[in-house]
């Protein structure tokens, strides 16, 4: 066990298993006592490395993530404190594994439930190498103006109350960390503040003892004076007995023990912490008190004396000249964090992002304010929830009806068209599904399966300007456009695609109005007069009737429907239901095991 100070304003720590608001606070406190270096030095997350970003002041910092305490000892060799806020199955592993490296000092156990064999040899590897267990059970410590441990002295509000953020004259100890919370704040009103504070734990072997650390305390120059705040169970308390008792403490101790109320209990009382059981009259804080006060502590006749106790004693080493009164100053504003500013109403922050077709804030995401489990409880499918993120309302059956035939009738066609050439080429150079996706995907646009749009929008502007089939494609042939949706390399008048066929039988039995449907018909019966392949396609077909489906379902004003068309909704059909086909020719490839792609020579003209 060391014998003097453990902390100082240059101390630095490892802290393990990531938590990030202990870790802030240790760097907000950091801030607040003018620390030129932060305390965390590294963090170890078994399995993971990289950088974490928190703040120091009002500066960003990246503090490097390690996934061995090996690593990080290493990478560290002056952080010497190890902060485990490992869960109490793998503390005590992970703390032994950092008292075996030579560069840690101190490690303080958060965990709660250590099991208390293991505990016992932590305590035995510590004790025969000079190193100092805080915990288990343990909220840490803190060292005024200096190093805190993790949550210790909870917000940095309590921490100014209590003056933490320079050193006083007191050094106190205690079993409980949310009685040291307690206490900091009551030395702080009667005295200069504390130089140092510690929790042992709460369980029944903690690694370091009161006594450890009033001996300690006793043992550096600037604590004048010692206050301790035992609790029943246990004998801890009379290692501290005979520690006065035999000279070894030469200062002012000023002690309560907590648990006085036992005794109005029939039956035997289990406190909060697992120690907190009085086994024994010898255990019972009573017992414990009257030893403390006969082996020359100053002990108060309750806890709510225990104020007036300690400010007497301060006065009298005061008056004595034995303590310096403490400068005091304004410590620096720690900068507050944009989440909390806003939820207190301070500030005001633009956002980055603007959605309105989901919303995953609640219990369950809602697609354009329907809930998951509505569209899964009312059987709603693929078309349905189309409507809903793509149009931002539900649809009538026939709309989502059409949808959803149009991406199985678009899904693929066959291996020899462009974009599934390109996926199964790329599948075949050992790529993964989602580069042999994209393959397939960026070829489509104006020449392959990207012309939905356009003919949506050439088809609607020709009907609502009143153009004659006639009118509609000699002016195109003018301006050197080719007809978006009529054509095809392989159907012919003679041999139509069944696809096209499909999607006008449904739209006849179901839509209200086909008008701009029987439009491109009776452009289709002009241009097969002139070239028996200049048949409407499918991409003709799904333009002119998504028009209908707009313009005929009442839904939509004439500005939305042009809206849908210029920003490319109805190519976003072809795109969604083709993946469909590219991600089942990429998967075939590799099911196959077929080899690098290289496309034969006699294939090729080569010219000059």
């Amino acid at each position: 066990m060391a014998t003097g100070q453990l902390f100082s304003k240059t101390t630095q720590a490892l802290f393990y298993n990531y938590k990030q608001l202990p870790i802030q606070r240790m760097l907000d406190f950091d801030f607040l006592c003018g620390r030129e270096t932060p305390s965390v030095a590294g963090i170890i997350n078994p399995g993971s490395e990289g950088f974490q970003k928190l703040f120091f002041g009002q500066e960003e910092i990246a503090i490097p993530v390690h996934s061995t305490i090996e690593a990080a000892c290493a990478a560290h060799p002056t952080a010497d404190v190890f902060i485990n806020f490992a869960s109490f199955r793998s503390a005590a592993a992970s703390s032994m594994a950092a008292l075996k490296q030579p560069t840690i000092k101190v490690v303080a156990i958060i965990a709660e439930g250590v099991p208390e064999s293991d505990t016992k040899q932590l305590i035995a590897y510590a004790r025969a190498n000079n190193k100092v267990v805080i915990g288990p059970a343990t909220v840490g410590g803190i060292q005024a103006g200096a190093f805190k441990i993790g949550d210790t002295a909870g917000t940095i509000d309590n921490i100014i109350q209590c003056k933490l953020y320079r050193p006083g004259s007191v050094g106190f100890v205690s079993k409980s960390g949310g009685m040291s919370n307690e206490m900091y704040n009551t030395i702080a009103r009667v005295t200069d503040g504390i130089y140092e504070g510690i929790a042992i734990g709460g369980d029944v072997f903690p690694g370091s003892t009161l006594s450890d650390h009033v001996i300690r305390f006793n043992n550096i120059p600037q604590i004048k004076m010692i206050v301790v705040l035992g609790e029943l169970g246990g004998r801890d308390e009379y290692s501290l007995v005979e520690a006065l008792k035999q000279g070894k403490i030469n200062k002012p101790v000023v002690a309560w023990v907590s648990g006085t109320c036992a005794r109005l209990f029939k039956s035997e009382v289990q406190f909060g912490h697992a120690g907190a059981k009085s086994g024994g009259e010898m255990e019972s804080a009573q017992a414990k008190n009257q030893a403390l006060r006969e082996a020359g502590a100053v002990v108060p006749d309750s806890y709510e004396a225990l104020e007036s106790a300690i400010k007497q004693t301060f006065d009298k080493l005061l008056e004595e000249g034995k303590i310096t009164p403490v400068k005091e100053f304004t410590p620096p504003q720690i900068p507050e964090d944009l989440n909390t500013a806003i939820k207190s109403g301070k500030v005001r922050a633009p956002t980055h992002i603007i959605s309105t077709i989901s919303d995953d804030r609640g219990e369950e995401p809602c697609y354009a304010g329907v809930p998951m489990s509505t569209i899964v409880e009312q059987g709603l499918g693929v078309g349905d929830v189309i409507s809903l993120l793509w149009f931002k309302r539900s649809l009538p059956r026939y709309c989502t009806q059409f949808i959803e035939i149009c991406i199985m009738l678009c899904a693929d066609h066959g291996p020899c068209v462009s974009g599934a050439h390109n996926t199964i080429v790329t599948a075949r150079a050992g790529k993964d599904l989602v580069s042999s996706l994209v393959s397939g995907l960026l070829t489509i646009g104006p020449r392959f399966g990207g012309a939905i749009d356009d003919a949506a929008r050439y088809f609607k502007d020709a009907y609502d300007r009143n153009l004659t089939p006639y009118e509609f494609v000699e002016s195109m042939k003018k301006k050197g456009i080719r007809v978006p949706g009529i054509g095809h390399r392989i159907k012919r008048g003679d041999n139509r695609d069944k696809r096209v066929e499909l999607l006008q039988k449904f739209a006849r039995t179901h839509f209200p109005s086909v008008k701009y449907m029987e439009y491109a018909v009776q452009v289709e019966t002009y241009t097969l007069s002139k070239a028996n392949n200049l048949v409407l396609n499918v991409d003709g077909a799904i333009g002119s009737l998504f028009l209908d489906l707009l313009s005929g379902s009442g839904m939509f004003t004439k500005q939305e429907i042009d809206e849908i068309i210029e920003i490319g909704y109805l190519n976003g059909l072809f795109v969604l239901a083709r993946s469909i086909g590219l991600i089942g020719h990429t998967f075939d490839q590799k099911r196959l095991k077929q080899p690098l792609y290289r496309h034969p020579w006699e294939d090729v003209l080569y010219t000059k």
